[in-house]
């Protein structure tokens, strides 16, 4: 059992929703970003993703995007991602960390590497949202085999037909992307969200978690009503892009995490 799955387990058990946040690694430099990433389970975070910084990300809004270019600027790589969770790994071995981005600087690495590396620093999933289930054998297999959760996005836009194949060899959760378009580009309503979210959980036993368009403590916990739980991203790393402290940024994070809670 991953640290995703005991996680879960132990949410559902409790009978709570999952609060999982976004943070780019390196952002707004190391030092700072290890800060907060270290403060997120004593906030209330369940599931950590950690953005690997990339140069042209696709699914990512201006708000990442500039996260990214901001932890390159500083000296981020993939390396460093990977020393970041190998130290926040000293002193929690529990709070699962999903490790988010693109293929290029994983192939680049090379795959077997990546993974041998990735699992030694206590990464417990990945999300890689440029390789569709139609290139598993790239990535999602050797990860699965390696025992990293490879977590797939579905979207409004991803019907009956397709669903299947999304679903195939997804593991840890599902990640339901809430609206159509780039990350901080709407905001997430529950009555939409709902039936799709019961339209997949009806296809996977898997968790469902929504993200995309959630950015305030209310719309947290409404969207945990009709999921397995939230996912906020853009509204913290603006917390961090307006310069404020560690322990401001966590104590927002921590009323993101209390609506989610409060269901």
């Amino acid at each position: 059992m991953s640290r995703i799955d005991a996680k879960f387990a132990e949410l559902n058990a409790a009978g709570k929703k999952a609060f999982v946040s976004y943070v780019m690694a390196g952002d707004p430099d190391y030092d700072t970003a290890l800060e907060i990433v270290k403060g997120l389970p004593g906030a209330g975070v369940d599931v950590i993703e950690l953005g690997l910084p990339f140069t042209d990300p696709m699914a990512d809004g201006p708000t990442i995007q500039l996260a990214g270019q901001r932890a390159l600027e500083a000296g981020m790589t993939l390396e460093r991602t990977l020393e970041m969770a190998t130290e926040f790994r000293k002193s929690d071995d529990t709070t699962p960390i999903v490790l988010m981005g693109y293929y290029n600087p994983i192939y680049n690495r090379g795959v077997d590497q990546f993974l041998a590396d990735a699992k030694a620093a206590g990464i417990d999933g990945l999300i890689v949202v440029d390789l569709p289930p139609e290139e598993d054998e790239e990535l999602c297999i050797p990860a699965n085999a390696a025992g990293l959760n490879f977590i797939r996005l579905a979207t409004p836009t991803t019907d009956d037909k397709r669903l299947p194949k999304v679903l195939q060899n997804t593991s840890g959760f599902v990640y339901y992307v809430s609206i159509t378009g780039i990350t901080g580009a709407a905001e997430a309503e529950a009555g939409d969200v709902g039936p799709e979210v019961a339209r997949i959980k009806s296809a996977t036993d898997l968790p469902v978690i929504v993200g995309f368009g959630i950015n305030t403590p209310e719309k947290s916990r409404a969207i945990a009503t009709v999921a397995d739980g939230a996912v906020v991203g853009s509204a913290i790393v603006s917390q961090i892009a307006d310069g404020k402290s560690a322990g401001e940024v966590l104590a927002f994070v921590k009323t993101l995490a209390d609506g989610a809670h409060s269901v």
